[in-house]
């Protein structure tokens, strides 16, 4: 389905979480009608405490707050957070409780991966940022290195739905039949602004490809630049085929990975993928001075995005993901910035000679994890259409260490 770009929004570009959580919360203890909140983490750390308490505060003057966490990703929400949360009169739920934590079953990997809060009909927060403190990590990797939006406008309803929708899904999912009766509607704002958005979602019903869909539509119109962020970074054939279409007419690509991680499996396999992005004139930059979360794009200076979809298989084929797109010279040229600052103050740029000068164990290494994570894809069913090639037409795939 094609994005839909609402005109007459103000988006304001939230840079990790000490610029975020300050704006989410001043929103909650602001809040009159409904909240509606979605993370795949809610920590218990700092952050999670302190929200959790503004979320109970809202409740007990009345507001409708509705809370969904992901069974895997939150999975100690129910211990941590649930008992609290329901004797102040938060709704909460939990999207596919974890219960076989050590069964493989295909549906496990359909997760509740978007972060949106949506507050009163009047401001959304759209991103990749969790609920969880930016120094809850070890000490070599904080703070956390990651965007949100603040969205004011038109296309808040489209976030608003998604948000009401995905919370009853769940709630009836869960048999808690008492939580359909929503609050009265919020007044929505017409105009707040003068920037054009599309708020995307990835299902496994109508919306499979849009965010991947609109990642390709970018590429593919794009002239002098591409320049993406992006924490796990695992592109299948569409995708590695529209950047290298894209480099082969004079576009500048510039991609920033992870340089330090805590799911080393999507690290190695996404290193696996760096010479032949190198052979097609792609600059390779590895962050280095902290954990980097980050999802975002910018192409030609005009369109971005921001949200939660990593460019992987389990981002574009098999979680439920959410991703502002925003075309606007502006805001582009202020995420572009902010980008280009971290790739020059903490990023490390990856050389061919560095490639090629690696010990065979390690290219072995890397070429084994990239192949199990196919394996796994391809085992849930979902990849074939989008992950394999054909001899013609290659993608942007791992060579083996002998080639």
């Amino acid at each position: 389905m094609a994005a839909e770009f609402l005109p007459g929004n103000r988006v304001t570009l939230l840079n990790s979480g000490s610029e975020y959580f300050p704006a989410l919360l001043a929103e909650i203890e602001a809040a009159q009608v409904e909240i509606y909140l979605e993370s795949y983490i809610f920590a218990n750390d700092r952050v999670g405490h302190e929200v959790a308490s503004a979320l109970c505060r809202a409740a007990e003057r009345g507001v409708q707050v509705n809370v969904t966490v992901d069974g895997f990703g939150g999975r100690n929400f129910s211990d941590d957070f649930m008992p609290r949360l329901i004797s102040a009169g938060v709704r909460a739920t939990i999207y596919r409780p974890e219960i076989g934590r050590f069964r493989i079953r295909r549906h496990r990997l359909r997760r509740l991966h978007r972060k949106l809060v949506v507050i009163d009909g009047h401001v959304a927060f759209v991103g990749g940022i969790n609920i969880v403190d930016d120094d809850n990590a070890p000490a070599d990797m904080r703070p956390r290195y990651d965007y949100a939006v603040r969205l004011e406008g038109p296309a808040l309803r489209q976030v608003h739905h998604a948000a009401r929708r995905m919370w009853e899904t769940v709630s009836w999912a869960n048999f808690k039949h008492r939580f359909r009766f929503a609050a009265p509607a919020p007044t929505f704002c017409e105009e707040a602004g003068h920037q054009a958005a599309a708020f995307l979602i990835r299902d496994n019903i109508r919306h499979r490809h849009d965010i991947l869909n609109a990642y390709l539509a970018a590429i593919d119109s794009a002239q002098r630049e591409i320049l993406i962020a992006n924490a796990y970074f695992m592109p299948g054939v569409r995708f590695g085929r529209a950047l290298q279409a894209a480099a082969r007419r004079g576009v500048r690509i510039t991609v920033l990975l992870q340089g330090k991680t805590d799911h080393p499996l999507l690290r190695y396999a996404a290193q696996a993928l760096y010479a032949v992005a190198l052979e097609n004139r792609i600059r390779i930059f590895e962050y280095e001075k902290s954990f980097m979360h980050a999802k975002v794009a910018v192409v030609d200076g005009y369109w971005a995005t921001v949200g939660s979809s990593n460019i992987d298989p389990f981002s574009l084929l098999i979680a439920k993901e959410a991703n502002l797109v925003v075309r606007d010279a502006g805001f582009a040229d202020e995420l572009r910035r902010s980008i280009n600052h971290a790739i020059a103050d903490g990023g490390r740029e990856m050389l061919p000679e560095e490639l090629s000068q690696q010990p065979l164990h390690s290219k072995l290494l890397r070429w084994l994890a990239y192949g199990l994570v196919r394996l796994l894809v391809g085992l849930t069913g979902y990849g074939p259409k989008h992950w394999q090639a054909d001899e013609e037409t290659p993608g942007l795939t791992a060579e083996s260490p002998e080639e």
